[in-house]
């Protein structure tokens, strides 16, 4: 079974991507902002995390994600981004922090789902 870190400030978006990842047979955990999620991958090593861009604490999203992508208990965690931002600036500052996935917000949970898959497929 994959370990999914959600990593989310608001409770209802955890909620909802909790309920669809467990009814799809994942392990999930979360965190509510950058500093628990550094501290999260590195205790539960997720093959997954799905990583808010901007969250209270003194690490974004961003910052996380580059942190999980060049630490080497992390190397194998897949990072997909989620966030309201979309304008190209902000999907290029996501992919050279090291993101392998980057999607916009508001997303479906069937997305979401077929991103996990597609990235499963390219390991």
């Amino acid at each position: 079974m994959k370990k999914i870190l959600i990593v989310e400030d608001h409770a209802d978006i955890r909620k909802l991507l909790r309920m669809t990842l467990e009814f799809s047979d994942f392990d999930v955990s979360e965190a509510t902002n950058g500093d628990e999620a550094w501290t999260e991958a590195l205790r539960i090593r997720p093959d997954i995390v799905l990583l808010d861009v901007m969250m209270p604490g003194s690490l974004s999203g961003l910052e996380v994600c580059s942190r999980i992508k060049t630490c080497d208990d992390l190397r194998h965690t897949l990072v997909i981004l989620l966030t309201a931002r979309g304008n190209a600036e902000d999907r290029e500052a996501g992919f050279n922090a090291g993101a392998d996935e980057y999607l916009v917000k508001p997303f479906s949970t069937l997305k979401l789902l077929e991103t996990i898959e597609n990235l499963g497929r390219s390991e």
